[in-house]
């Protein structure tokens, strides 16, 4: 239904429609916590490969990022190394992290960035948009590659590529979440990963922009974010 042509009733009678739908509301809200629970009920994968990450406090393992805490969430932030930014769409993400963290530490969870750029590169756009959340490089390993998230010319060339456990990615690097656990003798598991739509979730404004009358207005499913920019380039 378009804006302009939107219907405009009586204050009692948006109040019947708005009562109604909070039922509606109330049901996905239940929906949504039944399955966040089964999502903590998946089983998990052992990591047993050594991961080692370049990051401002020189070189960490995957188990070093937990930082004495059992649980370590992963942004997937794409950065291929040729570039000299860091991804507008990603970026538009990351705009959420800073100020979550320290909620995030006292619920026991300890939350970072890894990208397969440099450090070099990494640091200055870090600055630049003035973020102080951990971000570190995975130019060294296979971490992208064995958390799907990046993927070699030829993977994209001969088809062999999957993301988000079903489609061709497009690119050598996307976004993405992971999650780890550590448990008390010291080992890590892999427990859950998303991609694509499925870190919206993730985007505190995206769910703003889902409660104003024009929506997200994007122009899906062609280029569904081309209106995005990093947060010192929108103009006026």
């Amino acid at each position: 239904m378009s804006i302009k042509n939107h219907p405009v009733v009586s204050r009692d009678k948006w109040l019947s429609e708005r009562t109604k739908f909070l039922a509606k509301e109330k049901e996905f809200t239940r929906l949504r916590d039944d399955l966040s629970r089964q999502r903590r009920e998946l089983p998990w994968v052992k990591v047993d490969k050594k991961y080692v990450f370049d990051g401002p406090k020189g070189k960490e393992t995957l188990s070093d990022l937990f930082e004495n805490r059992s649980q370590l969430v992963v942004y997937h932030f794409m950065f291929n190394p040729e570039w000299t930014e860091g991804c507008p769409s990603c970026s538009f993400w990351a705009d959420n992290f800073n100020d979550i963290i320290v909620h995030l530490n006292h619920r026991d969870v300890t939350f970072v960035a890894i990208s397969r750029a440099p450090l070099p590169k990494i640091e200055p756009f870090r600055k630049r948009m003035g973020w102080s959340f951990k971000w570190l490089s995975s130019s060294q390993n296979d971490f992208n590659y064995d958390y799907h998230v990046s993927f070699t010319p030829e993977q994209l060339e001969n088809g062999t590529a999957v993301y988000n456990y079903s489609v061709n990615p497009g690119f050598e690097d996307r976004e993405g979440t992971s999650v780890f656990y550590k448990d008390a003798s010291g080992a890590v598991f892999h427990t859950y990963s998303s991609y694509a739509r499925g870190i919206d979730m993730m985007n505190t404004a995206y769910h703003y922009l889902d409660l104003v009358p024009k929506g997200r207005d994007e122009n899906p499913p062609q280029s569904p974010q081309d209106w995005v920019r990093y947060h010192d380039r929108y103009e006026g």
